[in-house]
């Protein structure tokens, strides 16, 4: 249940089967979807696995206005480096705080929990009631399959390797498409607005460019929405620089359109699209991973600095 949860659509009969079948006692309520999440949380045997410290607030501070310091939260995670996702630089936020009217305080997660531990102390705030530190799933990427273009549904979270077979483009909201193919299809990504500096990464993008794009499927528009990349070869891209040069009249000539050639105005000679003087253009973009800033990442979404790249 907690793979195809996390993976995939998991539906309420099916869910419901499997309880029934294990004798479990359980209770819906209103339209008993919740008995989606809870039973895949149940099920979940951790493989990799991150903490979460999580401190709570007296009652009568709930909904009200949380005092976290800010800087506080900067030096510890510049401390303390099993903790991720802390603080978004780029975005000058502060990330531990919810933006809910929940009794929650700050969470911070991290891949020990005695590191959690200094942090929490590293941290200055109000007055809190207590915490806890819990096992969780978050950073891991259990959600990502493995998939060819063809076998990409909506809802699945995906890895799909592809070439790059439309370059990128900018639409009305400040989102970023392009899209990749292999032998099965093609299909768009999208790095959305909200993921603000990581679209300029993928604006560098060029047809043919060998790239991993991890995220989850939108129905409509049927896209990736992209949690981050993979850059495996960059393509070599030849970018005109002059027009050929008429050797009778020593007069660039003019194209007679995409594919077609040149012509000189003056005399009529022609020359191939190969005689003109092309240069490689410098990419300035390098092979490796990018990921979106932590403001905008998913909490299942693993962050490069839990990966061996």
């Amino acid at each position: 249940i907690y793979e195809q949860g996390v993976k995939d659509v998991l539906h309420l009969n099916d869910v419901i089967e499997v309880l029934n079948h294990a004798g479990a006692v359980y209770k819906g309520y209103k339209n008993g979807r919740g008995l989606i999440g809870a039973a895949a949380a149940i099920s979940w045997e951790p493989g990799d696995k991150t903490y979460e410290l999580i401190s709570y607030r007296y009652r009568e501070k709930w909904g009200k206005e949380r005092d976290v310091k800010e800087e506080s939260v900067i030096k510890m995670d510049k401390t303390i480096n099993s903790t991720f996702d802390n603080y978004d630089y780029e975005e000058k936020r502060v990330l531990i705080t919810p933006n809910s009217p929940c009794p929650i305080l700050f969470g911070i997660r991290g891949d020990k929990p005695c590191d959690l531990i200094k942090a929490k102390e590293m941290v200055i705030s109000e007055n809190y009631m207590g915490w806890m530190i819990y096992e969780t799933n978050q950073g891991t990427d259990d959600h990502l399959q493995r998939k060819k273009i063809s076998e990409v549904k909506p809802y699945q979270s995906v890895i799909i390797e592809g070439t790059v077979d439309r370059e990128p483009f900018t639409i009305e909201g400040g989102h970023v498409i392009f899209s990749i193919g292999d032998e099965t299809g093609s299909i768009d990504c999208t790095a959305y607005e909200p993921t603000k500096g990581f679209r300029d990464i993928i604006r560098k993008l060029k047809k043919g460019d060998r790239v991993e794009v991890y995220g989850g499927v939108r129905e409509k528009p049927f896209t990736i929405n992209i949690e981050k990349i993979r850059i495996k070869n960059l393509s070599t891209v030849r970018v005109k620089v002059e027009n050929p040069v008429c050797e009778k009249c020593g007069i660039h000539m003019k194209s007679m359109g995409k594919g077609k050639g040149y012509r000189c105005k003056r005399c009529g000679s022609t020359k191939d699209e190969k005689d003109a003087r092309y240069e490689i253009l410098d990419r300035d973009l390098k092979e490796g991973f990018y990921e979106v800033p932590p403001c905008a990442r998913r909490h299942l979404s693993k962050p490069l600095k839990r990966m061996v790249c």
